[in-house]
């Protein structure tokens, strides 16, 4: 089945929206011709069109097609709404106007390289291009990892550096002058991955730790961007994730903690979920990465960005 985002995300979305230093709206709309995903798995579909997510079905498939439209990855959203196209789910094969520029797994430092080699291939971007980042998981992930044998204020330095580091590529793209919209990180405490560190340690709250280490990693980017207002949106993913997590049932969520699917992302799909879920709406699919629903809320903010950033 394709998940709709309710009423209560749409409102809640709507709210959250925050402006890089800027709170006006656009004179005249934003029109990219150009879309340019760079990121983790998030900016990133696998051959047939399959997302690190729950894929949808074709519907009638009796040999689980997937359908690569639904469930859309946030550069699929973007690409439906100011209609682009992107090469990994083109059944009618029309002009590719948008790139997914991502890998499964990568960090900063990996997407600086998917940066750089942009560059290198193209030379430019242009303020009609219209930019995505989304990555940051697998960096405080890889900075847990290291408790305890280095201490926390430690690791929360090392969250700063990658947060600015992070900083550092929007601002570069954002001086090409290309229009960049820019997620903060879900807190990855707040994952089945979070929660299951949390049950199987007693020397401290391993989920509140990543929640630290979140936030530093979030302030640091945000407080290393550039203060424009015009070529920066920036989508606070966090708060409206956290917020799910603190209210579930008002948002329609019956489960905030489990993952969903029972088969390894990306071959996850509507067909291959925990028997529990049926026709309730659970956060996450894995141990690190949204479901459908939860997907839908951070793809509802970052699009509305897109829309009423003054860009």
């Amino acid at each position: 089945m394709k998940f709709q985002l309710r009423s209560g995300l749409a409102a809640m979305s709507l709210a959250a929206l925050s402006a890089c230093g800027g709170g006006s709206t656009q004179i005249e709309p934003f029109k990219p011709t150009r879309l340019l995903a760079f990121g983790d798995e998030q900016a990133f579909l696998a051959e047939g069109g399959k997302r690190y997510g729950v894929n949808a079905l074709k519907t009638g498939t009796t040999t689980g097609e997937v359908d690569c439209a639904g469930n859309p990855i946030l550069a699929q959203a973007m690409a439906t709404q100011f209609s682009l196209v992107l090469a990994r789910c083109n059944p009618d094969n029309k002009p590719v106007t948008g790139y997914l520029l991502g890998a499964v797994g990568a960090k900063v430092a990996d997407v600086k390289a998917q940066i750089d080699q942009h560059f290198a291939a193209s030379g430019t971007v242009g303020p009609k291009d219209l930019i995505t980042l989304q990555v940051g998981t697998h960096d405080l992930v890889e900075i847990y990892q290291q408790f305890p044998l280095k201490a926390e204020a430690e690791l929360i330095e090392l969250a700063k550096t990658r947060g600015k580091a992070l900083a550092d590529q929007v601002n570069r793209l954002a001086n090409a002058n290309g229009r960049i919209i820019i997620l903060t990180t879900v807190d990855i405490g707040l994952t089945p991955y979070g929660q299951a560190q949390k049950a199987a340690h007693t020397d401290t709250d391993r989920a509140a730790l990543m929640g630290r280490l979140t936030a530093a990693f979030n302030s640091a980017m945000r407080l290393g961007l550039i203060e424009d207002g015009r070529l920066i949106g920036l989508a606070l993913a966090d708060e409206s994730i956290a917020t799910i997590a603190k209210f579930p049932s008002g948002f329609g969520f019956t489960d905030v903690v489990k993952a969903a699917c029972t088969t390894a992302l990306p071959n996850c799909t509507t067909a291959t979920l925990d028997a529990a879920v049926g026709t309730n709406t659970w956060l996450w699919a894995d141990s690190l990465r949204l479901g459908p629903a939860g997907a839908t809320s951070v793809n509802n903010l970052a699009v509305g960005r897109a829309v009423n950033n003054p860009f």
